[in-house]
Formats: C-alpha cells, sequence, structure tokens
C-alpha cells in the first residue's frame, strides 16, 4: 500500500522546547523509530514534513542580521528548511533502519511546489511561522517590523504569512521514479519551495504553502492509497476550543466531514488544511485519508487510533 505521512511540527519540535539543534535531532530519532515500523510492515512510504517552527526562526535569525547581511525571501528559507530537516530525517532513519537491518534507501529532495500568482491568499496572511509571542510582544513587533500578527488557536501569538492553494509539484516525475525504484523520498518539506509559473519560467514567491495541502496534492499525484497526516491532538475534533462539550471524531464519512468543514468546525490556522488535505484526496479517489498523533502513527493507520475519513 502507498502511503503519504505527513509529519507535524512535533516531528522535530514540540511545544515549550527552545529548538536547539539538540532538541530537534533528539526528536528526528523518535520519529524515525515511529517511521520504520511503519516500513516494517510492508508499507510503500513518502514522507512530508512542516517548517513552521523552524522557518519562523530562520526569519527572525534574518531580520536580527539584516544589517550585517542581505535576509533572504521566504521561498529561500524554505529550501533552508527543506534541507535542514530533511537531513536529520534521512540521517535518523538511515541509522534506525541499520540497527533494524532495514535495506532501503532515503532520500530528502528539495522540492518545489507550484502556486497561482493571482491566488487571493496573498492578500489574507493565515498561515502561522515562528515562536510563540504575548500579546503585547505582538503588538509591538507588528508596530516595530510591519510584521502580522493573530492570535494562534493553540496559545500565543504568531506571525502568519500568505499560504496559497498549491497546484503542481515541479519535481513530481522524479518523486514517481524514486518510489518506482523502492527509494524513500522525504519530499514537498513544509509544503515546498512556493514559486509560480509564467513566460515559460519557474519564479519563487513570498509565501509558505500549507505542508498538508501540499501533501494532498502529492498523494493525488502519485496515487497514493492512504493520506497520512500526523501531529500532536489524538483526534479531530468538534467544538475543539470548548474542553467541555469537544466531540472526538474516530471515524467519520467524506459527506459528513465535508458538512463540518464547512460549518467552521476547523480553525484555518491549525486543524482546517488537516481536513481539507483530507477532503480533497478522498474527492480526487483516494481510498482512505487519516489524522491522528504522530507518537500513535502505526496505530492510526491500522485504524485502532486517530480520526478515520472514508469516502
Amino acid at each position: 500500500m502507498r502511503v503519504v505521512v505527513a509529519l507535524g511540527g512535533n516531528a522535530l519540535l514540540r511545544k515549550g522546547q527552545k529548538g536547539t539543534y539538540d532538541e530537534q535531532f533528539s526528536n528526528a530519532q523518535r520519529t524515525a523509530k515511529v517511521l520504520a515500523d511503519i516500513i516494517e510492515k510492508g508499507y510503500e512510504l513518502v514522507i512530508t514534513h512542516g517548517n513552521g517552527p523552524q522557518a519562523g526562526a530562520i526569519a527572525v535569525q534574518n531580520d536580527a542580521a539584516r544589517d550585517k547581511i542581505p535576509p533572504m525571501p521566504l521561498d529561500v528559507i524554505n529550501a533552508e528548511t527543506q534541507a535542514l530537516i530533511g537531513y536529520m530525517l534521512q540521517q535518523s532513519l538511515r541509522n534506525e533502519f541499520a540497527q533494524r537491518r532495514i535495506y532501503r534507501e532515503v532520500i530528502a529532495l528539495v522540492t518545489q511546489v507550484v502556486v497561482r500568482k493571482d491566488d487571493p491568499a496573498f492578500q489574507n496572511p493565515t498561515k502561522f511561522i515562528g515562536p510563540y509571542y504575548t500579546e503585547e510582544e505582538a503588538k509591538k513587533l507588528m508596530k516595530k517590523k510591519g510584521w502580522i500578527l493573530k492570535p494562534d488557536p493553540r496559545g500565543g501569538w504568531r506571525r502568519v504569512v500568505p499560504s496559497p492553494e498549491p497546484i503542481d509539484v515541479v519535481e513530481k516525475e522524479v518523486i514517481i521514479k524514486l518510489l518506482n525504484q523502492g527509494i524513500i523520498p522525504i519530499t514537498v518539506g513544509g509544503g515546498g519551495i512556493p514559486v509560480i509559473y509564467e513566460d515559460g519560467q519557474y519564479r519563487g514567491v513570498e509565501a509558505v504553502i500549507d505542508k498538508d495541502l501540499a501533501s494532498s496534492l502529492l498523494a493525488r499525484i502519485i496515487r497514493a492509497d492512504m493520506l497520512v497526516i500526523l501531529t500532536d491532538v489524538d483526534y479531530v475534533y468538534l467544538n475543539f476550543g470548548d474542553k467541555e462539550n469537544r466531540q472526538p471524531l474516530r471515524e467519520v464519512r467524506l459527506h459528513e466531514i465535508k458538512r463540518y468543514y464547512e460549518e467552521g468546525h476547523f480553525p484555518p490556522g491549525s486543524m482546517g488544511p488537516k481536513v481539507l488535505g483530507a477532503i480533497k484526496f478522498l474527492e480526487a479517489g483516494g481510498k482512505i485519508a487519516v489524522i491522528g498523533h504522530l507518537e500513535k502513527a502505526l496505530e492510526v493507520i491500522e485504524g485502532k487510533a486517530g480520526t478515520k475519513i472514508t469516502r
């Protein structure tokens, strides 16, 4: 079974951590064990990942050093994070494979993803990146830096940037060739490097593509059987913000999740893109989409945990 596994930000950075090299590499090693469990079960895996915390941190570093070193645009920052996170994951996986005597190759691929130049998202930033701030800190940053910051449903205030919808993957043929050779690709990291195509040329743009929507697009392109979205919550919930009345969804049909989505149950900056990615995958012919906790990845895939969405 061909499976696209989209790793959330907690694969490398957990809430409350500072984001040091040691913290992130330790998390990558834990994630590698989870992924190796899936591979040992015989699933054909494509790995994708988020980059919100890392992209935000690099953006802050760029801004802090702008008087000495010219800052890089967001598309370049995405390329940096693809290499950074890809390196940690592929090395951790290779080491885990060696311990288990799994003879598989894994490669992180710097990947470009096409968006539309006129996508309305460029006028309405919604994608959270970077560290969490207090409301007072956020207001100071908006005044001083000209950034847009909004309250994150997960707590605190964070910077938001445009998140246009992905429409194509530039390196799709390479990804398919790798899969056909039995190689495990780590791809569309952080949603992919956002590019537009005009006059026969690709050109990077200032944005961060949502990794769940990019993963859904990739799953459709490669005709995956299952889309697996791993995050830091056990289920998709109705009324998530209301702890007394929130309701976990364990198994749900496509028409039901679409209705809940249209009713506004899933915030655009957190669970919304995950659910929308699942909807788009299933509408295009995908068999199953599942959303659940990273630590229970194999159980989520096997239907023993998380939210299972079917047509």
